[in-house]
């Protein structure tokens, strides 16, 4: 039997916006710069193991991290001197900032919990605030209260106001169709040894039955799926199409991908999906939440790479590592806007699914 092909693309899609913020970052002067120990040259892959290790070591002194990916750096926020040092000595750049990352999701989760439709909201670990992004829906009475409880905050937020409007894209990487519409193919992964494919909850949502062609023959049926609140679906094969471990780049070749991993706010991705194809950009904050019309997405990686419908369930990567799954945003790849993917860890444990 001739065996059809599909991609796996897993391309970041829509918005990004929230964290092109106006705000700069309250950093107080160090005194020992001159005399620390030098800063490690790092890649990205390693910038996260390091974040990692030292969020875990400093607990409650650390205010988040992110990769400058020009200097090729980690920078750690701290909230003193004892935690700067703890950071330089492992190579890393200590910026000591004001507000800790307890009092910063504290804000983000004061301003979730009003719940207004066509708002994000993401701690913006550069500037050591919370960017609260509004769509061109919230206008008149409910802006000027949305811009009242920021103003409660005492400084720990800001407000950005987007031109677009927050979507889930529906339609998307290699295209994945069904009768309720167009998404894209995420990553394919095995489930029990049975070979199957992670797209976005929305898509899943809505359709019950794909194809890999607009009024093709079934190729894989929707197992399991989880929104709002979270955006991953589940589908498993049910034709013998060919299903590599790897994501469509649309230049005639493809990216390999051969694990998932957590991404990391100043790193390099790149996004494919069916309507855009591949676009790339910077993760500008993780742990986001969006209030799209149909509710709340929470843990969410936010970017600066574009996206348009159909791009929905598409793949973000770096390299060989899967990180997200498109989930919406606002704007296009004309005008740019914001981007939020589901990360794909979290939908690979949920399943109990492996990459490949």
């Amino acid at each position: 039997m001739k065996h059809r092909r599909i991609s796996k693309r897993r391309t970041a899609v829509a918005a990004a916006g929230a964290a092109a913020v106006v705000a700069t970052a309250f950093a107080l002067s160090n005194a020992n710069a001159a005399t620390t120990p030098s800063v490690d040259t790092l890649t990205s892959t390693a910038a996260g193991k390091l974040a990692s290790t030292l969020a875990s070591d400093l607990g409650a002194d650390t205010a988040g991290s992110y990769y400058d990916a020009g200097a090729k750096k980690l920078v750690v926020n701290v909230v003193n001197e004892a935690a700067a040092q703890q950071v330089r000595a492992k190579g890393a750049e200590a910026k000591l900032v004001r507000n800790t990352l307890a009092q910063l999701d504290s804000v983000k989760d004061t301003l979730t919990a009003k719940d207004v439709t066509g708002t994000a909201r993401a701690v913006d670990v550069k500037t050591n605030k919370v960017v609260v992004t509004a769509d061109s829906t919230v206008k008149g009475a409910e802006l000027a209260e949305l811009k009242k409880q920021i103003a409660a905050q005492d400084g720990k937020a800001v407000l950005k106001q987007s031109k677009g409007k927050f979507t889930t894209k529906i339609a998307g990487g290699d295209a994945i169709w069904g009768s309720g519409g167009r998404c894209s193919l995420g990553f394919n992964v095995t489930v029990n040894g049975q070979p199957a494919f992670l797209t976005a909850g929305h898509c899943t949502e809505a359709i019950p039955s794909w194809s890999d062609s607009e009024g093709g023959s079934e190729v894989a049926t929707t197992t399991d799926g989880s929104f709002p609140d979270n955006d991953y679906g589940l589908a498993t094969y049910t034709s013998e199409v060919d299903h590599p471990s790897e994501v469509n780049l649309y230049n005639g070749s493809a990216q390999a991908i051969s694990k998932a991993g957590d991404a990391t706010v100043g790193q390099q991705v790149q996004r494919s999906g069916s309507t855009t194809q591949l676009h790339d950009g910077e993760v500008l904050a993780v742990d986001a939440s969006v209030t799209y019309p149909e509710g709340t997405v929470n843990g969410l990686i936010q970017t600066n790479v574009c996206a348009e419908p159909g791009d929905s369930g598409g793949s973000l990567f770096a390299g060989d590592t899967a990180l997200g799954l498109t989930s919406g945003g606002s704007g296009d790849c004309s005008s740019g806007g914001e981007t939020y993917f589901q990360p794909v860890p979290e939908a690979l444990e949920v399943f109990g699914a492996q990459i490949g």
